[in-house]
């Protein structure tokens, strides 16, 4: 038995900012989602495929890439927040 599935339609979401840290967060005005996890895990990658654009967020393989908090406004309402990585990071100390 084949049932159709439809897709979920893509988030459209625009860079809002980028904070080193809760200080410097752009105030709550709805619901956010925020990606957290180990290094390299593929958190900016999922972003991205919720979007439907590979440019959303950036990518790379070098563990440690996204080092400050990335702010995203979804058109249709609320916010995604790429989050650095923990763990394992080929950045200098001071940066992770």
């Amino acid at each position: 038995m084949t049932k159709n599935v439809s897709l979920p339609e893509r988030l459209d979401a625009t860079f809002l900012t980028s904070a080193p840290d809760l200080k410097r967060c752009p105030p709550i005005v709805s619901a956010e989602v925020a990606f957290a996890g180990r290094s390299n895990a593929g958190k900016s990658s999922v972003l991205n495929q919720l979007t439907g654009n590979r440019r959303t967020a950036k990518v790379s393989k070098t563990p440690g890439r996204t080092q400050l908090m990335n702010f995203f406004d979804v058109r249709s309402g609320g916010r995604l927040v790429d989050l650095p990585g923990y763990g394992y990071a080929k950045a200098g100390k001071e940066a992770q």
